[in-house]
């Protein structure tokens, strides 16, 4: 799939500018947890399995991200497989980011976002190199449900995704993770140029906020989306809410993509 620049007009308009907006801090959100009580997602929720080691990382990094130490959250525990802990995280974020569309996915349509966009210069098209080869342009929901299935058949791939005690990650495993956050990024991208207004009028700005900073602790603690242009959309937002920690963390996010 492609990112590109594209002119203002046209169905391109329905990508607004990024809004500007006060950070706030986080407040307790009845919205999500009454979706996730009704189970109210864009997709299934992915869930770990009981008494495996994934489950008590997935665990541990819920106690951990409970403290609001967003750094301690995101690190490596002490003597754990750093694949085991990027594919735990993995399926978390794949929830988080399941759960922040499904609040906004009855207004993200076929006629209000004819295009998966993030503003007026940044459209990005499908393809998944096996079924949809070369890149298409699709509309805003039509291009997450392909995102959203995609993701869900790597995580459901045993082979890339072991679950089974003893059972290694391929040599290819971070490649692959990487490519699934530089793809999920642009669900964010997607939400904040086009549904902020919406998520504030439901109060979910500051959780919307939380859980994107989160998602960029992870990426730069392990250089997940290397390439500086595929975060250009959001920079100016990432640099605001990162501040303080900015010197740490951007150091590790420059390279190319793999």
């Amino acid at each position: 799939e492609t990112s590109s620049p594209s002119p203002a007009g046209g169905p391109r308009d329905a990508c607004r500018r990024l809004p500007r907006f006060q950070i706030q801090a986080p407040t307790p959100m009845n919205i999500f947890a009454a979706n996730k009580e009704k189970g109210k997602t864009f997709r299934p929720r992915r869930n770990h399995r009981e008494g495996t080691k994934r489950y008590q990382l997935h665990k541990f990094a819920q106690a951990t991200l409970g403290t609001g130490n967003l750094h301690e959250a995101v690190t490596l525990p002490a003597g754990e497989d750093p694949n085991e802990w990027l594919a735990v995280n993995t399926v978390d974020f794949f929830n988080e980011i399941n759960l922040l569309y499904g609040v906004v996915a009855e207004f993200c349509t076929e006629s209000t976002c004819p295009v998966m966009c993030a503003g007026s210069k940044y459209e990005y098209m499908w393809a998944d190199g096996c079924k949809v080869k070369k890149p298409i342009a699709v509309s805003a929901p039509k291009y997450v449900d392909y995102l959203m299935t995609w993701v869900q058949e790597q995580l459901d791939n045993e082979e890339l995704f072991p679950t089974q005690i003893g059972v290694p990650f391929p040599d290819n495993f971070p490649d692959a993770v990487r490519n699934i956050f530089r793809r999920l990024f642009r669900i964010y991208a997607h939400i904040y140029y086009s549904h902020f207004e919406k998520m504030s009028e439901l109060g979910a700005e500051p959780h919307l906020n939380t859980c994107f900073k989160h998602y960029m602790y992870f990426v730069y603690e392990f250089n997940l989306i290397p390439r500086k242009e595929e975060l250009a959309p959001l920079q100016e937002l990432i640099d605001k809410l990162m501040e303080g920690d900015k010197e740490k963390y951007t150091a590790g996010a420059s390279g190319t993509d793999r």
